[in-house]
């Protein structure tokens, strides 16, 4: 937390609602990008935005210093996402044209390496709808906002061996949908037994994705 910010939340707290303006204007990005990968929509996800920030700004009181005011936010924002979720009974996500998808990284992040291309970048959107929230918030928080598994505990709630667990649910979830959904690959010499088709649409899911790839090998 740098100065200025604390300095915000000092005063916002004290009752200053300029002060909190400030800290809405500079977590206001962030939260919707949260809110908008966790709904899909972007009038729902402005919608929730403007509610976390309420619930924030009536929680004040509740916020420990000694965390990242981010990380406490977008624990509000989870919940808040999560709850709206579990009311739609159909959850669902749609990322439109976001280059992030194209930079999807394995658990060693490294900006030049695993460059999704376009094509492989939605079909991670397809398969991000097919996750529950619960696996899809540590995915978003993760690879999206560059979280510690530390972070992504605190935001929600969770251990870190349950964040890790997750995560590596997730990312087998993903790949395993991948490889039931690519294109059958070309006939053989005999017909293949189911096993073994299942088996050549999991290896040309790795090795068309080092994400997937990551994720069959964990």
């Amino acid at each position: 937390m740098n100065e200025q910010e604390a300095v915000w939340i000092d005063e916002a707290r004290a009752g200053n609602k300029r002060s909190f303006s400030c800290l809405v204007e500079a977590y206001q990005r962030p939260v919707y990008n949260l809110t908008y990968r966790m709904l899909g929509s972007p009038e729902e996800a402005e919608d929730a935005a403007q509610e976390v920030f309420l619930r924030a700004y009536s929680r004040l009181e509740q916020y420990d210093p000694s965390h990242k005011f981010s990380t406490w936010l977008f624990s509000i924002a989870n919940h808040h996402c999560i709850d709206r979720l579990r009311k739609r009974r159909k959850t669902f996500v749609s990322i439109d044209d976001n280059p992030v998808l194209q930079n999807l990284q394995n658990e060693a992040p490294e900006p030049e390496e695993n460059i999704l291309d376009a094509e492989q970048a939605s079909e991670l959107q397809h398969l991000l709808t097919q996750l529950e929230p619960e696996y899809r918030t540590p995915l978003v928080l993760r690879y999206w906002e560059e979280y510690s598994y530390e972070e992504i505990a605190e935001a929600m709630e969770l251990t870190v061996s349950a964040v890790k667990s997750r995560l590596f649910r997730a990312r087998k979830q993903m790949a395993e949908l991948y490889a039931t959904q690519s294109e059958p690959v070309p006939p053989l010499s005999r017909t293949p037994s189911p096993k073994e088709t299942r088996q050549q649409k999991q290896d040309s899911a790795m090795s068309s994705s080092p994400f997937l790839r990551t994720a069959f090998a964990m």
